[in-house]
């Protein structure tokens, strides 16, 4: 397979500027990360008093530390409902795809140490991603719940689409993916029925209470007086209700019961024998992503620098290389595992869009991946390609996208915009992961742009009605809708409302993608002992 070439002077002065913008993005996000874990620990002393540990205690517990760990969505919420500083964004739930007693899982911790775990509409959003995306991979869930249930702030909002959250549930049980919860604290009506409709229910006593309505609602509105205990506690459920099949005695024993719990399942046992392909590094070091996209993101460059850093050995079959320079599709492996990528140089031409279509045709018959690194303008306008049937072009890329039955997976290591986003599988299409990195932009169109169209529009309307408008007005609205669509769209405002499934540096989008790949694969090849219905409590 040809071997890329690089042509990127590592050691010129723009390759060094576009390196220390990118660096200044990472720390921008991994300080906001930190700064949610800082407020947690603050609250350390309290918890321990109470004998019991924080989430991030209880996360580290609970997933083997030998193995990978990926964090999913740790900024949702960034500076959303209520959210001022950045330290009460995550949804409050720590998530992610990790190993538990050496099975691959969802895992999902209640961070109840920020604002006790309550849940917004968008960390509603986030748990029904974390439960599609268990569902699309066949992976078990494992929970460890602790939360105040919805913010009734925003009850509204959160109510009805959160009966989704208990369909996705009884419809995983029924598809035989296991979910395990560990009730650590209080667990109240809606949020009963979260462990209700597990498999498997641990509850740590005298510290989980589980009821539809607490004490005082239950005086409120029948007059009965009980306690916790009495109502809802952890003994009264495993020994008289039959709610919870396993008694802890605290959060470690709690833990030790679900690492139990999950080295009973025959999971792993029943995978028939993958094989396990040699692989070479990629010739270019790693750290030369964070140089590679220019600053000015309207700057161009070659997407195919990128792929030379994480495909193996810099291998890379370029498909219908002389047809189109715009949309670069190929054959690369990652770790062994061989996908197609489909990578932008700039906008998607009618040639392009033809070139992409095809592509996607020939991997969905061969059942090859697809993997797609987003950096694009949208596709090209003018009356040129308007002539040459862009729309019934990009239509075909559109149906291609939407169709494929491979696994899909995107990056956005650039801008990623208007019908181009769609094109190249953004959100909308529910790609199998969707990640970006902490430069990149996703919008209808630039800031710059949607500034002047705005302009253009004002002054015409003004026009037509005779009237007189001061320039300095008109300004004034194009300065604004830029500086609006500039914060709207950038990677911190888009992680936050759920556009991807969280900002990575660009030095681990291999680790990552290797990852992703193995994650598809397993689930390709899984068989799963589904019924009709799923496992109730009798």
């Amino acid at each position: 397979m040809p071997v890329i070439e690089s042509l990127i002077d590592t050691s010129s002065q723009t390759f060094q500027e576009n390196r220390e913008v990118m660096e200044q993005h990472i720390r921008s996000f991994r300080d906001i990360e930190k700064l949610i874990e800082n407020k947690a620990w603050e609250k350390k002393a309290k918890y321990e008093k109470r004998g019991q540990l924080l989430p991030r205690e209880r996360l580290e517990l609970l997933i083997d530390p030998d193995k990978p760990f990926l964090e999913l969505s740790s900024l949702a919420g960034y500076k959303m409902y209520g959210d001022r500083d950045g330290s009460s964004a995550g949804g409050g739930a720590l998530c992610g795809i990790g190993y538990v007693s050496g099975i691959r899982c969802i895992v999902m911790v209640d961070n109840y140490a920020i604002k006790g775990g309550t849940i917004t509409p968008i960390g509603l959003q986030k748990r029904l991603r974390l439960q599609q995306i268990a569902l699309e991979n066949k992976l078990p869930m494992v929970a460890l719940a602790q939360s105040g249930g919805a913010d009734l702030n925003h009850a509204t909002e959160t109510f009805s689409p959160g009966g989704r959250a208990f369909y996705n549930q009884a419809r995983m049980s029924a598809a035989g993916i296991p979910q395990i919860t560990v009730v650590h604290g209080s667990a109240t009506a809606g949020g009963a029925y979260q462990p209700g409709l597990s498999d498997y229910t641990v509850m740590v006593r005298k510290q989980a209470t589980m009821y539809l309505a607490g004490p005082p609602l239950l005086k409120a509105a029948t007059g009965e007086i009980a306690t916790d205990e009495e109502l809802g506690g952890a003994e009264m459920h495993c020994q008289a209700a039959g709610t919870g099949e396993y008694l802890a005695e605290d959060d470690h024993d709690a833990i030790r019961i679900v690492r139990e719990i999950m080295a009973m399942l025959p999971w792993e046992k029943k995978l028939p024998a993958l094989p396990s392909e040699p692989f070479e590094e990629p010739l270019y070091d790693i750290e030369e992503l964070l140089g590679i996209v220019p600053a000015d993101l309207k700057t161009p460059y070659d997407v195919r620098e990128i792929i030379a850093r994480i495909a193996d050995g810099s291998k890379f079959l370029e498909f219908k290389g002389e047809y189109d320079q715009q949309t670069i599709c190929g054959h690369l492996s990652i770790e062994g595992m061989t996908c197609g990528v489909i990578g932008n140089n700039g906008p998607i031409t009618p040639e392009g869009a033809t070139k992409a279509a095809q592509f996607i045709q020939t991997l969905d018959q061969s059942g090859i991946p697809l993997l797609f690194l987003h950096n694009t303008t949208g596709f090209m306008v003018g009356t040129e390609v308007e002539r040459s049937g862009i729309i019934k072009h990009g239509s075909k890329l559109i149906q291609a996208v939407a169709n494929a039955r491979v696994p899909r997976i995107s990056i956005v290591i650039g801008g990623s915009y208007g019908a181009g986003n769609y094109a190249m599988s953004g959100r909308g299409f529910d790609p199998r992961f969707l990640f970006a990195w902490p430069n990149s932009t996703t919008a209808v169109m630039g800031a710059a742009q949607a500034g002047k169209v705005l302009r253009i529009v004002a002054e015409a309307k003004m026009a037509r009605s005779g009237q007189q408008v001061p320039a300095e007005m008109i300004d004034a609205l194009e300065q604004k809708t830029v500086k609006q669509m500039a914060e709207g769209s950038s990677a911190l405002a888009c992680t936050a409302r759920l556009l991807d499934d969280g900002l990575i540096d660009p030095r681990d989008t291999r680790r990552i993608l290797a990852y992703l790949l193995d994650i598809c694969r397993m689930a390709e090849v899984r068989e799963l002992n589904s019924t009709t219905f799923g496992v109730s409590r009798f």
